[in-house]
């Protein structure tokens, strides 16, 4: 088992070797590439993009080429990215979504084979209130993941679906992806069509604490699905993305999230992935000065958790 990090706030396109550098010293082996910074959420949300993604091949390839090469100096894996999203905006234009379907999702998988990266997170779509029920939210999502699936298989790549919430009447409530049987049922049911390890689960555990998941019980009834992970901490109110153990229920400072709960699943189903921090948040609410003990405070939780994981 290895330990990763997202690549936000850490490596800059104006020279990604020293970011890669940073994070190796910092005892992180791998990587969780942040490639929906090129084209933001909040951006999507409110019908505005970027033509980022409108490059040539060659181009993102050549734009993207410095990335590759310094993280393999540095010994750096990338072994998970996340697409921009969301791929489909409730009330934007057919041509805006389309534009999200046919540009932005297959060069995001030509970028991650270029990386040589075999994982990519995606966001199912939010739609569950739009159209009326859960079943006909994944039928739209299991459309774009039959765009996608076919380039999985020849690249080598597996999509991750993710547990996600959504906001109604100023509640956090389950979003796409939060019952572990179906997503089961469903990634078996595309991998059995495509004869290929197309799809796959990240396990989001601030997604799955906001909206009160069993965390043991959704990993083990996952089992060998869970590919990659997301790691971070909150309040159990707002997706703050913060370092583990930072919240506290009570003042005998039991933790907000389950961590022990976590870590008996990933034993249960023997993970022996990436444990991946999804944490770049954390590094902006600390000086620059402290940026590398912050990063080294990470990846020793993430030592930890390996210990207790394997023990």
């Amino acid at each position: 088992m290895q330990i990763g990090v997202q690549t936000k706030n850490v490596v800059y396109d104006s020279n990604p070797g020293e970011g890669f550098e940073i994070l190796k010293r910092s005892g992180f082996t791998c990587a969780d590439f942040s490639l929906n910074s090129y084209l933001l959420n909040s951006s999507l949300y409110k019908f505005e993009r970027n033509d980022f993604f409108s490059m040539s091949d060659t181009e993102l390839e050549n734009f993207f080429r410095p990335h590759r090469d310094g993280a393999e100096k540095a010994g750096i894996w990338i072994n998970q990215m996340h697409m921009p999203y969301p791929n489909y905006v409730p009330g934007a234009e057919k041509e805006f979504n389309d534009y999200l379907w046919h540009v932005v999702a297959p060069k995001s998988m030509k970028i991650c084979a270029f990386f040589g990266c075999r994982n990519m997170v995606i966001h199912g779509f939010k739609l569950a209130y739009h159209l009326g029920s859960e079943e006909a939210e994944w039928q739209q999502t299991a459309g774009f993941l039959d765009l996608l699936s076919p380039m999985a298989k020849e690249m080598g790549i597996t999509v991750c679906i993710e547990n996600l919430y959504t906001g109604i009447g100023g509640h956090m409530v389950e979003g796409p992806c939060c019952n572990a049987r179906k997503a089961a049922e469903r990634i078996d049911g595309f991998n059995d069509k495509y004869g290929a390890e197309v799809l796959g689960f990240c396990f989001d555990t601030g997604h799955a604490n906001l909206v009160g998941i069993d965390f043991e019980e959704f990993i083990t009834t996952l089992a060998h699905r869970l590919k990659v992970l997301h790691i971070h901490d909150n309040d159990g109110i707002q997706d703050l993305h913060q370092i583990p153990y930072t919240f506290t229920k009570t003042r005998e400072n039991t933790s907000s999230t389950d961590w022990d709960g976590f870590l008996k699943g990933l034993k249960k189903i023997k993970f022996d992935q990436v444990l991946s921090f999804e944490t770049a948040p954390v590094l902006t609410a600390f000086p620059d000065a402290l940026k590398q003990k912050t990063l080294r405070f990470i990846a020793d939780i993430g030592e930890y958790f390996c210990e207790e994981v394997q023990s």
